[in-house]
């Protein structure tokens, strides 16, 4: 089982509800082509701040990888790390960029596959509507308080068995 955060877009203006088919729902957990192919996974899903951050520290380090002289494998192996980080914070990446772009998160839902989770998540919605005319009572209230304050089998305080 996979557990997916809800995302919901800004309401377009002209609109009074948000639209469902809209909404984003982002897996939890390891991306194996955000490990495989970073760049590319970067710009699929629209992530263009984090593409241009990843190309930076890749300029960087081949700068310092050229002026240190360091070897092939080492180059490699730092690569290889980058991208392993990548996949394991990939969610949080697309998360962090839904965020900037002012998506609200509404939800958190736990199903084996994204269509699942959809399902879940909207089987469950509750579409905000107008407020009810009449608040509503609660069903027990509480004016004074009940005349043993200790609950449970505890004696009461100060009273001797």
């Amino acid at each position: 089982m996979a557990v997916y955060t809800v995302h919901e877009p800004p309401i377009r203006p002209g609109d009074s509800r948000p639209d469902p088919v809209r909404f984003a729902f982002v897996r939890d957990g390891f991306h194996f082509w955000a490990f495989v192919a970073p760049p590319l996974w970067m710009l699929w899903h629209r992530l263009w701040l984090v593409f241009f951050g990843y190309l930076v520290l890749g300029a960087v380090l081949a700068a310092l990888f050229w002026a240190t002289g360091t070897g092939s494998g080492a180059r490699m192996a730092i690569m290889l790390l980058i991208g392993l980080l990548v996949g394991l914070e990939a969610p949080t990446l697309r998360r962090w960029t839904l965020a900037r772009r002012r998506w609200r998160e509404v939800g958190i839902v736990v199903a084996d596959n994204a269509q699942a989770a959809e399902r879940r998540f909207f089987d469950g919605w509750d579409v905000p509507g107008p407020a009810p005319a009449q608040p509503l009572r609660p069903a027990m209230s509480f004016k004074t308080p009940p005349a043993n304050p200790v609950l449970g089998l505890f004696p009461d305080p100060g009273r001797r068995p």
